[in-house]
């Protein structure tokens, strides 16, 4: 009886470590190559990468309205975008929660807070949560730096914006930024991937 206990124990362990694995594989590593997607931005117009033109990458935030993590971001967000846009790196943030189960991120209460905001990016509504899931986000926000190479968008880091979400005087690791500055500068990236921190995705209900 003894050993029949221990060796079920160990099946269900076992089980356990295996979904923990898949877990952990689904969604991008760094060094893969993103599919492209197409999403309505708040100004009515569908965005993609293909679309972009003149770039050399983008800045991928999965973000929302009702986060306060993201909400605290916001203006770093804006600025991100001011810096890095011009030298072809323009962000784009993209909100995956149903509005069913979380109804001030609909698509309306967005574009309200992009107008409130004046938000310079592009913010799209991943509506079917088709583009969280193959990038494997699991907070808001939550950060994928692409590079172009070729006409593939090549993950080079992901995770958190920087280690201070609460206050942007006191942050003392720029995780995103010295990402993006080894990128433009041809280096490799020191930190590929950090812990994001945030609200987890309001994921649609079976």
């Amino acid at each position: 009886m003894k050993n029949k206990t221990i060796l079920m124990l160990g099946c269900f362990l076992w089980i356990g470590i295996s979904f923990s694995t898949q877990a952990q594989e689904k969604g991008y590593s760094v060094g893969d190559k993103a599919s492209d997607f197409e999403l309505k931005n708040v100004d009515g117009k569908m965005v993609s990468l293909s679309g972009l033109k003149d770039v050399k990458g983008a800045i991928v935030i999965f973000s929302c309205n009702t986060c306060p993590y993201v909400v605290a971001y916001e203006d770093r967000m804006i600025a991100l975008h001011q810096k890095y846009e011009s030298l072809g790196y323009p962000l784009i943030a993209i909100n995956p929660n149903d509005d069913k189960v979380s109804p001030k991120d609909s698509f309306e209460n967005m574009q309200k807070r992009a107008k409130d905001k004046n938000f310079p990016f592009a913010y799209v509504h991943d509506k079917k949560q088709e583009v969280i899931k193959s990038y494997g986000g699991s907070r808001t926000p939550h950060v994928y730096l692409l590079k172009k190479e070729d006409n593939d968008y090549v993950v080079k880091y992901i995770g958190a914006i920087d280690n201070n979400h609460q206050d942007a005087s006191s942050v003392t690791e720029k995780y995103l930024e010295n990402a993006m500055d080894a990128v433009l500068s041809g280096n490799e990236v020191a930190l590929k991937t950090t812990k994001a921190i945030g609200c987890t995705i309001k994921w649609t209900k079976p």
